[in-house]
């Protein structure tokens, strides 16, 4: 059966994705299965979705129960949800709007629409342009990918949207030389993940807020990857003091139902109004329901406090693991968002660790990155570790 399913696969669909030769069929907690049978700890978690697990009894209920009344009526109308959805976001941050898609690409398209149309509204169109950061990525959209600091990304598609420009992470002065009286948002990610798991320096993001601050620029926090508490706190910009003027979430919103969200302060969000953006399946009853559950388990069960210990003592046994292999350069990231830099390609090892029965992934060619759900138990670390040592070591 699994060769006839990736068969046909290969046959049928586009040829976008290099797949791993698995089909997975079921997954509950930390743990996935194959069509073979095989078993694997997954430190991927659908690349930082399913921050609760796989398969959550309370999640896949509360699916269940919205699935048997009501699953979509588009955004004409009001529903029960998608408003509890919204009102416990804007709870829970800086913010007092809620604009809902259905993908982080979305999201971010969201807020490239609303930084240039809040300046638009103000009587100053000539602020259009977007300062990125290079190794960001925002998406595969045409903005988004525009609004990406890596070439790859972008090949095959010129031309992209012209108003984007690039600085280094983590390079303050260049940031203040990139803006100019066109600039209209700073647009970056507080950890770049695809970018190589690179933390900004302690005082960078709050260097950017006040350098937004002085210029008069909107600033614009990609929290995809890093939000929903990846990284021990619900977002990550609360470790560096700071908040964005608008802010993008996705990926494990809803731990594995497909939904983006656009928040925004008051005066920033003003610029949205009636026909100025849309989405049909944008925060359908069905994909509020399990994002509303999710966010109450994250409290009820404590789940910032695990993936703050449970990232601790990850990160630090990868901190023991360099001590034995020269092999290692560096040990990344905060919380649950980890990843190793090797002296040489990463990639080939993947199918290793996929041998010896765990998922993990590869960016940039040189890092593996580690993002398992926050329930990952310190003895399914311990078990990578070993593997990782070994691996190393042959």
């Amino acid at each position: 059966m699994t060769d006839t399913i990736m068969n046909t696969a290969d046959q049928v669909m586009a040829a976008t994705y290099k797949r791993f030769p698995i089909v997975l069929e079921r997954g509950q907690g930390c743990t996935v299965w194959d069509t073979q049978g095989r078993r694997y700890t997954d430190f991927v978690a659908g690349i930082a979705v399913c921050n609760l697990g796989h398969a959550h009894p309370r999640i896949a209920d509360a699916v269940a129960r919205q699935a048997k009344k009501l699953v979509h009526v588009s955004n004409l109308y009001y529903t029960i949800p998608q408003t509890e959805l919204a009102r416990m976001l804007v709870e829970q941050s800086f913010a007092d709007r809620v604009f809902f898609g259905n993908s982080g690409a979305e999201a971010n398209e969201a807020a490239i629409k609303l930084a240039r149309k809040y300046f638009k509204d103000g009587g100053q169109p000539k602020r259009f342009r977007i300062v990125s950061m290079e190794k960001s990525f925002h998406g595969r959209t045409m903005a988004t990918l525009s609004a990406t600091g890596q070439d790859k990304i972008k090949q095959g598609f010129d031309p992209v949207l012209e108003g984007f420009s690039f600085v280094p992470f983590n390079d303050i002065d260049a940031l203040k030389s990139a803006i100019d009286e066109h600039t209209c948002a700073v647009m970056l990610e507080p950890i770049q993940g695809e970018g190589g798991i690179r933390c900004p320096d302690p005082d960078f993001l709050r260097q950017v807020r006040q350098l937004c601050d002085q210029r008069g620029v909107l600033m614009i926090l990609d929290e995809i990857q890093t939000g929903m508490g990846r990284t021990g706190k619900r977002f990550a910009h609360e470790h560096y003091g700071v908040t964005p003027d608008i802010m993008t979430l996705a990926k494990a919103l809803a731990n594995g139902l497909p939904i983006g969200a656009m928040l925004a302060t008051e005066r920033v969000a003003a610029a949205f109004g009636v026909g100025s953006h849309a989405s049909t399946f944008g925060g359908t009853p069905l994909v509020a329901a399990a994002a509303v559950e999710t966010l109450k388990i994250i409290d009820e069960e404590k789940i910032l406090y695990r993936a703050q210990e449970t990232g601790t003592y990850f990160k630090d046994e990868l901190k023991q693991l360099k001590l034995r292999h020269r092999c290692i350069v560096e040990v990344r990231g905060k919380g649950l968002l980890l990843g190793i830099q090797l002296n040489g390609p990463a990639d080939e090892l993947v199918p290793l660790f996929m041998e010896k029965g765990f998922l993990v992934n590869c960016v940039q060619g040189e890092i593996l990155r580690f993002v398992p759900p926050l329930i990952i138990q310190e003895s399914e670390i311990d078990a990578l570790i070993q593997c990782l040592d070994n691996v190393l070591t042959r």
